[in-house]
C-alpha cells in the first residue's frame, strides 16, 4: 500500500499559482491560506493584516493540518511570510533576510553596487515622502518606482517634474491602500534588516535601455542552477508588456553574463535555496546588462511556458525545494511546443471597457485550442481609473498558447483573439525591435 503523501501548505495561492500547485494535488495534496488582493470580499482582510500574526496563527495550525513544508509566490506577502514560517518550524526554504533584501529595492541596488556595479544604474532615494512636494533638484527624466512594491505599481519613467508631481499626488484613499500595502513589511524589515531604511518611500533610477529579459532559476545547498531565459516584449511605444516569450535569442555570451550576475548578488544577501528570478535589460549595441530587479520566487506566470517547451514544471520545481529535494532529479514531461508565450491584452483608452469573452466564446475557444490557458480580468470604472495612473494602462485578459514556431504561435494567437473578440497582440508593429530604444521598464508578473 502507497503511504499517504505529506501535506503541504500554499500561500497566497491564486491565478497561476492555483493552477499549477492544482495540477499536482494528488502527489502534494495542499492546503492554502492567505487573501486575494484584487477581489471582494477577500480583500477586505488588507485593513490590519500583520505579518507576525499572520505566521503565528499558521504555526499554531501546522501540528493539527499535518502540513510539513510551505510554498508561495506571491510578491507582496507570500514569499515572505513562507520564508519566515519556514524558518519558525525549520522546514526547508528561503532565509527571510534574502527575501527582505531582494523586495526592498533600495537595499538591493546598494547590494549590487557592492558586487556588480557593472550591471547597476544610478539611483537614489528620493528626498520627498508620500504626500509632500516633489524635490526641485532631479534631473529628468528619471525612472521612478516604490521602495516596496510589485504588479509594476507605480513604476515609470516620467520626463518632467508635472509628470512626477501627477504620479506621486495621492488622494487619501490611495494613501490608505499604499500604506497598507507596504506596512506588513516595513515592519519586519525594520526588525530584520534594519541597515534598509524605510520601503515607504520612491526610489529614483537611471534610465537604462536594451530588451528585457529574465533569468529564471533556482538554489539548491547553495548552488545555482538557471532554468531558462524569458523575453519581455512590449507594446510599441509604451512600457506596457504584450507578451512573454520562451525561448527566445539572447547571445550565449550574455546568458552567462545574466548567470554570473546573479550568483553574486544573491550570495551576498544569503539567498541560498529557493526559485530566484532577475529582470534584466541588454543592450547588445554596448554589450551591456543592466538588472532591474530580483524577486526571491518563482515567477508563476511563467511556469507552464517552460512546461510546454522544456517538460519542465516550476511549480514542481517549487514543490521538491519546500520538501528539501532535489529538482534536478525529476523526470521531465514530453515537451508540447517549440515556442509558448503569455499574451497580455490590454486597453490604452480609459474610456473603454473591452467586453469579457461570453461562456460561448470561452467555450469555442478551449474546443478550438485545447491548450489555451485564459484569464479574464474585468474590473470596475474606478478599478479602470487607478490602474490607468498606477500602470499607464487597463489589463483585461492573459492568453498562453504554445506554437511550432514563432509564425505558428503568433497565426494562433491572432485565432484564438478572434474568438475572444480581442485585438490581437501580435498584429502591428513588431514590438521586439521598438523595445531596444525603450526608456527604463518594470516587469508585472501577475496582475
Amino acid at each position: 500500500m502507497n503511504p499517504t503523501p505529506p501535506r503541504s501548505l500554499v500561500l497566497f495561492n491564486y491565478d497561476w499559482d492555483r493552477l499549477g500547485f492544482g495540477r499536482w494535488q494528488s502527489e502534494f495534496p495542499h492546503d492554502h491560506a492567505g487573501f486575494d488582493l484584487f477581489s471582494f470580499p477577500s480583500n477586505a482582510r488588507l485593513p490590519g493584516f500583520d505579518l507576525t500574526r499572520f505566521v503565528d496563527r499558521l504555526a499554531r495550525r501546522a501540528p493539527r493540518a499535518g502540513w510539513q513544508a510551505v510554498t508561495s509566490n506571491h510578491e507582496q506577502f507570500g514569499a515572505l511570510a513562507a520564508a519566515l514560517l519556514a524558518e519558525r518550524l525549520g522546514w526547508p526554504g528561503t532565509a527571510v533576510n534574502a527575501v527582505l533584501a531582494c523586495q526592498h529595492k533600495l537595499h538591493a541596488r546598494r547590494v549590487l553596487q557592492q558586487v556588480a556595479p557593472e550591471a547597476n544604474t544610478g539611483f537614489e532615494l528620493m528626498a520627498s515622502r508620500y504626500g509632500e512636494p516633489v524635490p526641485d533638484d532631479i534631473a529628468y527624466p528619471v525612472f521612478v518606482k516604490p521602495v516596496k512594491a510589485a504588479f509594476s505599481v507605480l513604476a515609470r519613467t516620467v520626463r518632467n517634474r508635472a509628470e512626477l508631481d501627477a504620479l506621486v499626488r495621492f488622494g487619501a484613499w490611495e494613501l490608505w491602500v499604499i500604506r497598507h500595502l507596504v506596512e506588513p513589511f516595513e515592519r519586519i524589515a525594520q526588525q530584520r534588516l534594519t541597515e534598509a531604511g524605510s520601503a515607504h518611500r520612491m526610489l529614483l533610477e537611471q534610465p537604462a535601455h536594451g530588451l528585457q529579459y529574465n533569468l529564471d532559476g533556482y538554489f539548491f545547498k547553495g548552488e545555482l542552477r538557471p532554468l531558462g531565459i524569458v523575453h519581455s516584449e512590449m507594446y510599441p511605444g509604451t512600457q506596457c508588456f504584450r507578451r512573454f516569450v520562451y525561448p527566445c535569442g539572447l547571445p550565449d555570451a550574455a546568458r552567462a553574463k545574466a548567470i554570473q550576475v546573479a550568483r553574486d548578488f544573491l550570495a551576498a544577501i544569503g539567498f541560498d535555496h529557493g526559485l530566484f528570478n532577475m529582470e534584466f535589460f541588454y543592450d547588445a549595441d554596448h554589450d551591456r546588462l543592466t538588472v532591474i530587479e530580483f524577486n526571491p520566487r518563482m515567477a508563476s506566470q511563467f511556469s507552464d511556458l517552460y512546461l510546454r517547451v522544456d517538460g519542465v514544471d516550476l511549480h514542481r520545481v517549487a514543490l521538491e525545494l519546500a520538501y528539501g529535494r532535489d529538482p534536478a532529479l525529476l523526470p521531465r514531461a514530453q515537451p508540447t511546443a517549440g515556442v509558448a508565450a503569455s499574451f497580455v491584452y490590454r486597453s490604452f483608452d480609459p474610456a473603454a471597457r473591452p467586453p469579457m469573452p461570453s461562456p460561448a466564446r470561452q467555450d469555442e475557444l478551449a474546443r478550438r485550442f485545447p491548450d489555451a490557458m485564459l484569464f479574464c480580468f474585468p474590473k470596475s470604472a474606478g478599478q479602470i481609473a487607478r490602474d490607468f495612473k498606477w500602470l499607464s494602462s487597463y489589463r483585461h485578459g492573459i492568453l498562453h498558447l504554445g506554437g511550432s514556431d514563432a509564425a505558428d504561435l503568433a497565426d494562433r494567437c491572432t485565432q484564438a483573439s478572434a474568438l475572444l473578440g480581442w485585438p490581437s497582440p501580435c498584429t502591428g508593429h513588431d514590438a521586439t525591435h521598438s523595445a531596444a530604444h525603450l526608456p527604463r521598464l518594470s516587469l508585472e508578473t501577475t496582475r
